[in-house]
């Protein structure tokens, strides 16, 4: 049927044909929901910088919200947000312009509340970016004394399709909740983030459960030292992502998956036909405190 007949009338619309976004906006206070002796706290953090390169870079702006949660994962009351600009010592790079907005006249002049937002981020439990292992590295080299902590990170802590969601990326997952927000600006991705916690799967647990759970499980970074550049798409296809620094494909792995994962490697990457360089891959246990790092 051509465009023609669907704008005639001939082809009806009906109420599942229609989704209808919300901005969204985070009430601050108690949330009604959960246990309200809620013990646990969170803080979502986000980071705009001058570039991707944590030695080098910088932030410019920083954002961060507490909230309560209870055993059960459920948020029970939101904290207000923080955030504070900051101006590099060289001028903001013309594409970080255009995705953030943040201007060199629009940060001049600012600097962050070192004291305060040590303060905020060590007061939680955990602490949560929608890209962990971007922030995390961020925030401890401008704030030392933050670091060590443990971490979370909702864009690859959490299993999305356990939650009837595809893809990873923040404003993706949102809209598929209902809403829409102003992205690429601290504040706003952070209460996304916090939006995204709160959605509740088909087996009753949210998002801040699962993400929660995972992060307590000790894991491991396996890096697939040695291995015959012909295998790489086979590494590609099994999850390893390739570390330019090290120059070595690596994956993270639950503990339970370490003796699966090395048999798959022996028989796939490291058997003779596959002409390694070593004899096996490299294991290095990680957990809260260390993951992300």
């Amino acid at each position: 049927m051509d465009i023609d007949d669907q704008r005639s009338g001939l082809v009806a619309d009906g109420d599942d044909d229609v989704r209808i976004l919300r901005r969204l906006r985070l009430v601050e206070g108690p949330t009604g929901l959960g246990d309200p002796a809620a013990p646990f706290v969170g803080v979502v953090i986000d980071c705009e910088t001058t570039g991707l390169d944590h030695e080098h870079d910088e932030i410019i702006e920083l954002a961060l919200r507490r909230f309560r949660y209870d055993a059960a994962g459920i948020i029970t009351k939101i904290d207000r947000a923080y955030s504070w600009l900051q101006e590099p010592s060289a001028p903001i790079p013309h594409e970080v312009t255009r995705i953030t907005g943040l201007t060199d006249a629009a940060v001049a002049g600012h600097r962050l509340d070192d004291n305060l937002a040590v303060k905020i981020i060590a007061s939680a439990d955990y602490r949560i970016g929608h890209n962990a292992g971007f922030d995390r590295k961020f925030v401890e080299r401008r704030l030392p004394t933050a670091s060590g902590l443990a971490w979370a990170c909702s864009c690859v802590g959490i299993d999305w399709k356990d939650h009837a969601l595809e893809g990873r990326s923040l404003g993706w997952l949102v809209s598929q909740i209902g809403w829409f927000y102003d992205a690429h600006r601290a504040t706003a991705d952070v209460d996304a983030v916090i939006a995204l916690l709160t959605h509740v799967a088909s087996d009753g647990r949210t998002a801040l459960s699962r993400l929660i759970e995972r992060a307590e499980l000790p894991s491991w970074v396996v890096r697939a030292i040695g291995a015959n550049f012909e295998v790489k798409d086979q590494l590609k296809a099994r999850g390893y992502g390739w570390d330019p620094v090290d120059r070595v494909w690596a994956r993270e792995v639950p503990d339970t998956e370490r003796m699966a994962e090395e048999f798959w490697l022996a028989r796939n990457i490291y058997s003779d036909a596959a002409h390694p360089r070593v004899s096996g891959p490299a294991f290095f246990e990680v957990t809260s405190l260390t993951r992300y790092r």
